[in-house]
């Protein structure tokens, strides 16, 4: 089986970004040609780094990416408003061709604004927005992009927020239904909240491994691994998983710099009993000198790579 290991966002070794952006604060204070102008130069900007980052990626044997949901700043905003598809067809078009060309597998993640279950029809608009913007990009670059989301809050009520969720997923329009993955998050909604609600869904879902061990009830993970890589079975994709460290003793919950090398093999002996080719998200503040500090280590202890960042166990 075949381990493909990927870095979200910003590219330390490059030290580039593709989400750029302009407060709304700074925004309203310009006048509306001042406006256009920053906005246009900005998006073209992350366009530009993006490029760069695929084709590092691609030079690097980097397969799989988590794009920044913000590479158009303020795209999602209640009060701004503007058309940032059909002035930019043709960069969409590159970057679109680029990420097919080079074979990267692409998603998105937004930030924690983006609940489905919320009580508050503000945010539950807000989130729509978002994902018709995650759409939208994906469909302009021409690629068949995922976005991941959390279930949400539980709003006093676990069990009532859960069928919230299926309820107002069950409205929203095919296309975006279809590019929603769900996670198991570190405080809320473990994993075998998510897992049933994917089964009955019919959603792919995404095993955080981190918020599993932040989130369990003493559950053993290979008792839902197999009903787990069984949610992506009408995909054409391989599993997708997460996996960072912890900052440190007190600081459980946050991210660490890098990966802990002795959990990560622990983690591959866990999956290898499945024998599914598998693409692992390393959630880690050093992005991909993280994952090539991690390629490196397992080099040196004997594992195998396909190229540069793909494991064969």
């Amino acid at each position: 089986m075949k381990v493909r290991l990927g870095y979200v966002s910003l590219s330390l070794s490059l030290n580039i970004t593709a989400s750029r952006t302009i407060t709304y604060t700074n925004y309203l204070k310009l006048n509306e040609n001042e406006k256009k102008a920053k906005m246009d130069k900005i998006i073209k900007e992350n366009f530009e780094s993006l490029e760069e980052i695929l084709k590092y990626n691609y030079k690097n044997s980097i397969h799989f990416y988590r794009l920044s949901h913000k590479l158009i700043p303020l795209a999602t905003h209640e009060s701004v408003s503007f058309d940032y598809i059909n002035p930019y067809e043709k960069y969409y078009k590159k970057i679109g061709n680029l990420i097919k060309d080079y074979g990267i597998r692409l998603d998105v993640h937004p930030d924690q604004f983006c609940v489905l279950n919320s009580n508050n029809e503000k945010v539950y608009k807000g989130a729509l927005e978002i994902l018709k913007y995650c759409l939208k990009i994906f469909k302009a670059m021409d690629i068949d992009g995922k976005t991941v989301l959390h279930v949400g809050g539980a709003y006093e009520n676990k069990e009532k927020s859960i069928e919230k969720f299926k309820d107002n997923f069950k409205k929203l329009p095919l296309e975006i239904k279809e590019m929603i993955i769900l996670e198991n998050d570190d405080k809320i909604y473990n994993v075998e909240d998510v897992l049933k609600i994917c089964e009955e869904l019919n959603i792919p879902m995404v095993l955080d491994y981190h918020h599993y061990i932040c989130n369990n009830n003493g559950e053993n993970i290979n008792k839902y691994l197999p009903r787990i890589i069984k949610t992506w079975k009408n995909t054409n994709l391989p599993p997708k998983m997460h996996f960072s460290s912890a900052k440190n003793k007190k600081e459980q919950r946050s991210h660490s710099e890098y990966i802990n090398v002795f959990d990560f093999i622990e983690f591959l002996n866990i999956l290898k009993k499945y024998n599914t080719d598998i693409d692992v998200m390393l959630e880690c503040k050093a992005k991909d000198e993280a994952l090539f500090r991690l390629t490196r280590l397992l080099k040196y202890l004997g594992y195998k790579f396909t190229d540069d960042t793909t494991l064969d166990i």
